[in-house]
């Protein structure tokens, strides 16, 4: 969906989603991974964010070791640094950690277009279920998450969906 291809719409959201456009370019992250089609996912961009959520910024690489310098010369002096090199389902994956004002941030680096990995399709159809289904939906997978539950499973114990709800996910049609 266009309207999550920049962070730009964040400067409208809810505080916390304006802290985050804040953040994010008074630390120039997006231009810093802009070669790498950078795109915030998650639930801070579809506004289910609670206070421990994380800007999860998905990149797509074609040179692994390029993406990993480019990480590492750019956020290694970040609170927190962390950086992991290691595959998903065989999906050779980078992922860094680090802290940027009162956010955690997740590079997640894949060698796949950034609409194509999970976590932007997650998001697309989280987005598209919350619209569906209204604001007491909303609020209750807000609560859920309150509790410690993981996004991807608070959707799928409201949605009734059955085994892995990453992949149930991934299946759900609304309407």
């Amino acid at each position: 969906m266009e309207q999550f291809d920049s962070i730009d719409y964040l400067k409208l959201g809810h505080l916390r989603q304006v802290t985050a456009y804040n953040a994010l370019t008074r630390h120039k992250v997006m231009e810093l991974l802009s070669g790498y089609t950078p795109l915030l996912a998650g639930t801070i961009p579809i506004g289910i964010d609670v206070d421990t959520s994380d800007l999860d910024i998905l990149c797509c690489w074609h040179d692994k070791e390029t993406f990993i310098n480019i990480l590492t010369d750019s956020f290694t002096g970040k609170k927190g640094f962390v950086l992991k090199d290691y595959s998903i389902n065989g999906v050779p994956t980078v992922k860094a950690n680090f802290y940027i004002d009162s956010f955690e941030a997740e590079i997640f680096g894949q060698n796949i277009p950034v609409k194509e990995q999970y976590g932007y399709r997650h998001m697309i159809i989280e987005h598209k279920i919350l619209e569906y289904k209204g604001i007491e939906f909303r609020k209750e997978i807000i609560r859920l998450k309150s509790q410690g539950i993981k996004t991807e499973p608070a959707f799928a114990m409201l949605l009734g969906l059955e085994g892995n709800p990453y992949e149930a996910l991934l299946d759900y049609k609304t309407g």
